[in-house]
């Protein structure tokens, strides 16, 4: 071990110029760095970091003691202790809406598993530490409840919907005011309305995430979306075959059209691994929406293979389940972390707006 003193100033000026992944703003600026300890060569320090960002903290606190060890060698020891920081929702648009983050999942076609995706991404945001929405905005095929194995209808207190709450997550869903089995006939203004009382007159209380689960194809939900408060990005859903990746690129032109971002592309049943020889069958095609997504410069947040087991719980109503199975689990954390990766990449290239005390 080199005798060269430890640096105080060089330490410093890394914090400093070190992130937030949720706001993209210095950890010392928003006063996120606590009890900083340099005993000799030993370092020890709090780092405080919202539950935004939970998915991704492992990483966040190995990438600042990289730093810290590249610019100050003469460390011996760096600890660094993740706490949490509260930071709450500023309220999305003039609805207000009190979630950090609101992102749509979407697909161009239907049958691609993009409920199940929005369900899994709301679970696997949960169980990492989030705090975590799911809005059912498929009006015309409402899956999401059957998904979580909820039903009933929720009730109004003071005002508010109340959301149906599973397993930590809150749900709002059209299949919880419509009878089952009656199909919902409605054209854009009641769309609209729709969307606006799921997002306006319903208590979210304050969230990490929003997952909201689209309609398949390009329609009115998405104008409505785009009209009502900004969304962080959102995620296109479908399968390897080229019928679906055509229809997929429409999904994409469209929240393109609506000032949507996209965050990332999911390829679902990019395989089938059979069990008694353990060989991949390609049945949809191979690689072909990660072959898209590189060409349209889109992130590529992973696949998801075809796993029967994961197709039982959604049948049961269980299909957060899925996130225990250890074969299916792998997959599903990768396309979270990429998804809050890319989301605090953004963030850092273009930090959210403060909140902003108002002084009378």
């Amino acid at each position: 071990m080199s005798d060269t003193p430890v640096d105080q100033s060089t330490i410093q000026a890394v914090l400093d110029a070190f992130l937030d992944p949720e706001t993209g703003r210095s950890v010392t600026k928003l006063e996120q760095v606590h009890d900083l300890k340099l005993a000799g060569a030993d370092l020890s320090f709090k780092l405080g970091l919202t539950t935004f960002s939970a998915p991704i903290w492992e990483e966040t606190r190995n990438r600042l003691e990289q730093q810290l060890r590249d610019a100050v060698p003469a460390l011996r020891n760096v600890e660094i202790e993740l706490v949490v920081h509260e930071r709450p929702p500023m309220g999305l648009g003039e609805i207000r809406l009190p979630s950090k983050a609101v992102i749509a999942v979407g697909s161009g076609k239907g049958g691609v598993g993009k409920s199940t995706m929005s369900a899994l991404l709301a679970y696997g945001l949960k169980n990492a530490g989030c705090k975590v929405g799911l809005m059912d905005a498929d009006v015309y095929g409402p899956s999401i409840p059957h998904l979580l194995g909820v039903e009933g209808q929720p009730h109004v207190e003071n005002n508010k919907i109340q959301p149906v709450e599973k397993d930590g997550l809150k749900v709002m869903s059209m299949a919880f005011m419509v009878p089952p089995g009656e199909a919902v006939v409605w054209r854009g203004p009641m769309l609209h309305q729709a969307m606006t009382q799921f997002l306006r007159d319903t208590a979210w209380d304050e969230l990490d995430y929003l997952i909201i689960d689209m309609p398949p194809g390009t329609g009115d939900i998405a104008i409505s979306l785009s009209q009502l408060l900004p969304l962080t990005g959102s995620v296109v859903v479908c399968t390897p075959q080229d019928v679906a990746i055509l229809d997929a690129v429409k999904a994409i032109a469209m929240f393109g059209k609506v000032n949507i971002p996209v965050l990332g592309m999911i390829e679902n049943m990019s395989y089938f691994e059979c069990p008694d020889t353990n060989k991949r069958y390609h049945i949809f095609g191979d690689g072909g929406a990660k072959r898209k997504a590189a060409e349209l410069e889109v992130p590529f947040l992973g696949e998801v293979p075809i796993n029967i087991q994961m197709r039982v719980m959604g049948d049961e109503g269980r299909v957060g389940e899925s996130l225990a199975d250890e074969d299916s689990r792998p997959f599903l954390n990768e396309i979270c972390v990429n998804l809050v990766r890319t989301v605090a990449s953004r963030n850092q290239q273009e930090p959210p707006l403060p909140t902003l005390s108002v002084v009378n």
